[in-house]
């Protein structure tokens, strides 16, 4: 319960990966609009984490006065193919217009000038290309309008958290970009390095389970769990003494994990 409190805390506060378009939200919309604490119960789904974090923003619009959630998770088709699902539909009811809203958490290493998830098959301008121009689309498209035909015009929100991660033993220019929108630099705050540069590091560092990915460890690292020693032959997130984020990944990544 704890773990998701502060998880549920940490998606209110924290600020988008990238910034500067009309559909991109800066951070989650409630703001000062909410009323009363969110659930914070134990979550009993989808233990992947982007099941975990859509859960708990849907928890975030339905203790707040100013939104309310009218569907969730809704899968569209047309002529028999599968276009894909949209995470939520809101009705804000300050404005009385419906909003259309994807969320997504991600986490993103800094490689040759591309921002390469772990599994590096997943990249940042893949995924944000993908999110603005397919899925938030996916609410103009007549599979959507036959299935809503009471609904006015819908608007499009995106809402991208995480954090973007840089090797310090492999310095390269930070890019200010990403398809064109500015990089928010202050979720450019973790670090990675590969296997081969482990014992480079000058504190332990304590391996994450996926619901703490963003949050970290909520208690002293060195009573939380051992500290990593043997590195596994695939990437590994960690947590340092001191609190710094790290990813650890083998030698031939990210061409070995593509």
């Amino acid at each position: 319960m704890q773990a998701i409190k502060a998880f549920t805390s940490w998606i209110r506060e924290s600020r988008s990966l990238v910034l500067g378009h009309e559909n991109v939200a800066t951070s989650f919309p409630t703001g000062s609009l909410k009323s009363r604490e969110a659930d914070d119960s134990e979550y009993q789904g989808n233990p992947r984490l982007g099941f975990l974090y859509q859960e708990l923003c849907r928890r975030l619009f339905d203790c707040s006065d100013h939104y309310r959630v009218l569907a969730e998770e809704i899968q569209l088709q047309h002529n028999g193919r599968t276009l894909g699902a949209i995470d939520f539909l809101i009705e804000n009811q300050g404005s009385q217009q419906t909003e259309h809203w994807e969320v997504a958490i991600k986490f993103y290493l800094l490689k040759d000038g591309y921002w390469y998830g772990p599994n590096a098959r997943d990249r940042l301008d893949k995924k944000l290309k993908r999110m603005l121009d397919h899925q938030l689309t996916m609410s103009e498209t007549e599979a959507f309008q036959q299935r809503f035909p009471e609904l006015p015009a819908v608007s499009q929100h995106l809402l991208m958290q995480g954090r973007l991660y840089t090797n310090p033993f492999d310095k390269e220019p930070i890019p200010d970009t990403c398809l064109t929108l500015p990089i928010n630099q202050e979720r450019v705050c973790g670090y990675w390095c590969y296997q081969s540069q482990f014992h480079r590091l000058t504190e332990p560092v304590y391996p994450l389970t996926k619901p703490l990915w963003a949050i970290g460890h909520m208690e002293q690292r060195s009573k939380a769990v051992r500290p990593v020693t043997v590195l596994p032959s695939h990437f590994i997130h960690c947590q340092s003494e001191s609190g710094q984020f790290w990813f650890i990944v083998p030698d031939d990544w990210p061409q070995g994990n593509m």
